[in-house]
């Protein structure tokens, strides 16, 4: 005798429904992000039309101010040579940025528990903060030679101190209660430190991560114009030595890519850490 066919279990009917479901959120979801980027690439748009045009009714030669149209054909036109350059600039100015950020929180650790730390390391990383990083590139390119070390270099220095004084401001911003609760049950230092400390400093952390990481980049490109025949600086000042302008716009527009990718995913990971602050609650 022939068994009847099973009837679709609830879960099977709900599968679809479930998936639509996702789908929705998932748009929805994306909705704020596109929300952010169409009045900027709005003001771009116009911006470029202005450009074209009062370029042409000036009649300005290319090798001062070049047209969007053509920098647009020089940029389209050898693009994997501006992204191999671009990609040397990322690597430096990210290295830069961890080892400097990384650098700056291990110093704001200690700073923050001890006032006397603090105060024989500060007037150091204020003489970090002041010195102008023109008269340290040349510098670090005779100390350190012409690889990737002293942009490396370059890109830490103008990472450490921002990122220094937000972690402090950070970990001294704890609420008062929960840390003497955490005494209260016999917490350990290490354990007030994960469970308190950190948590409370990281919107300072994002916060100062989105001021230095186009300074890491802007670093490395200073940097890439003293020494060496790799990165957009190098580019750069090739380009402007050559009187050309359609590429030294191109590596700008490739330097300013690169730095809106890494602010975008900079505020993704922020929104995905930190949902439970009020900051991102707000949006």
């Amino acid at each position: 005798m022939d068994q009847p066919l099973a009837e679709p279990r609830p879960a099977d009917k709900a599968q679809p429904r479930a998936e639509a479901g996702g789908w929705r959120r998932a748009v929805r979801t994306s909705l704020p992000t596109l929300g952010y980027l169409v009045p900027p690439l709005i003001a771009l748009v116009i911006g470029g039309v202005i450009w074209e045009l009062w370029v042409r009714a000036a009649d300005t030669p290319t090798y001062i101010f070049p047209r969007p149209t053509k920098v647009l054909d020089r940029f389209f036109g050898d693009l994997s040579y501006f992204w191999r350059h671009g990609w040397v600039t990322l690597y430096e100015g990210m290295l830069g940025f961890a080892l400097g950020a990384g650098g700056a929180i291990l110093f704001a650790i200690a700073m923050a528990a001890s006032r006397p730390v603090e105060k024989g390391v500060m007037p150091l990383a204020i003489l970090v903060k002041v010195t102008p990083i023109v008269a340290i590139a040349p510098l670090f390119t005779i100390w350190f030679g012409f690889g990737s070390f002293p942009k490396v270099l370059i890109a830490a220095f103008l990472t450490f101190y921002p990122v220094l004084i937000n972690a402090i401001v950070g970990f001294r911003s704890m609420n008062p209660s929960s840390a003497d609760f955490l005494r209260s049950i016999h917490a350990s230092p290490a354990e007030i430190f994960f469970r308190l400390r950190l948590p409370s400093s990281l919107p300072y952390l994002f916060a100062s991560f989105r001021i230095v990481i186009p300074l890491a980049l802007i670093g490395a490109t200073v940097a890439e114009w003293f020494s060496g025949d790799r990165g957009l600086g190098s580019v750069i000042i090739v380009a402007h030595n050559n009187l050309d302008m359609p590429t030294l716009f191109s590596a700008i527009v490739t330097l300013a890519l690169i730095g809106i990718g890494l602010t975008m995913l900079l505020w993704m990971i922020e929104k995905r850490l930190l949902f439970w602050h009020e900051s991102n609650l707000a949006r």
